[in-house]
């Protein structure tokens, strides 16, 4: 159901997974400097700046509405950096398969958060359909350009390397895990 509790579960979820996807791309942009990739860089910087903005609102939202992040959050930070550093440290396939995984695990998770809100959303009182229309509107938006990451990531062809599928099941494990102890602490 739908209420106070669920929009800030929302919030502090969606607030530590656009702060790990701003981290993943640090840490896969740090690799690529040391073996010079400044043709891959271009292309994880666009992305980046994107997930920036996701990070910011949710940052500006969680002040707001006095949302508790998570306390994992010094952990995802570290794990973030290091799965985006090893990933793009490998090479440039193996960045974009983690970016394929991630994205995969996110469109998902943004669609089962939409959904939730399509479905109850009329059960709430005026005041608060008017603050969860704003985030049903930026978790829409921010889903679309989730997915065209993970677009970016096989037209870069992620599905080349050779362990692709196995990397991809850990990652996506990994990120559906973090979601599920985010959404709890």
């Amino acid at each position: 159901m739908l209420n106070d509790k669920k929009i800030s579960q929302i919030i502090r979820v969606n607030h530590a997974g656009e702060l790990g996807a701003k981290l993943i791309y640090d840490g896969q942009i740090a690799a690529l400097k040391l073996k010079k990739d400044y043709k891959t860089i271009e292309i994880i910087n666009e992305m980046k700046s994107q997930e920036e903005v996701h990070f910011k609102y949710f940052d500006e939202i969680i002040r707001k509405e006095n949302v508790r992040p998570t306390i994992m959050q010094p952990i995802w930070k570290v794990g973030g950096f290091a799965l985006g550093f090893i990933t793009a440290i490998i090479d440039k396939k193996a960045a974009m398969c983690c970016t394929t995984a991630v994205e995969e695990v996110i469109d998902e998770h943004y669609l089962e958060q939409l959904n939730l809100i399509k479905n109850e959303k009329n059960i709430l009182s005026t005041n608060q359909q008017n603050n969860i229309n704003e985030l049903e509107e930026n978790i829409l938006k921010f889903r679309q350009e989730e997915i065209h990451h993970r677009d970016i990531g096989y037209e870069n062809n992620a599905r080349d390397l050779k362990a692709f599928v196995p990397l991809s099941q850990f990652i996506k494990a990994t990120t559906k895990l973090a979601i599920f102890i985010s959404k709890r602490i």
